[in-house]
């Protein structure tokens, strides 16, 4: 695939998901209260760029119009959410459950506290 039809590709997949989530999160905007679902900040105003839609089974595809699966989250909270079983898996340092939930991150320090314990 040439750099030029590639670079068309990728901007026509960003334009579907953003077109996608404006949808969605303005719904969901219209339907819950403006505030995070776990640490319970409110937004208003500028700030509200700052609340996320978090799709409560992972799939962004499941967008049922009563805002069920759906859970408005700050930045923050969003990203702790996405990254729980990782950090999970770096402090036990188990590879197995690595194996079963594949993920794009990579952690040079995957169970160093343990490393770190062997060697005192």
């Amino acid at each position: 695939m040439s750099g030029e039809k590639r670079d068309q590709l990728v901007a026509t997949m960003r334009q579907e998901e953003q077109n996608r989530q404006s949808g969605y999160r303005e719904q969901a905007l219209k339907l819950f209260p403006h505030v995070c679902g776990r640490c319970t900040r409110g937004f208003e105003g500028k700030n509200i760029r700052e609340l996320t839609v978090h799709h409560i089974d992972h799939n962004h595809d499941n967008n049922p119009p009563d805002g069920s699966n759906w859970e408005l989250l700050c930045i923050y909270c969003h990203d702790h959410e996405h990254s729980r079983g990782i950090q999970e898996d770096r402090i036990d340092g188990s590879s197995n459950d690595q194996q079963k939930h594949p993920s794009l991150s990579h952690s040079p320090f995957a169970a160093l506290s343990k490393k770190l314990e062997e060697k005192t």
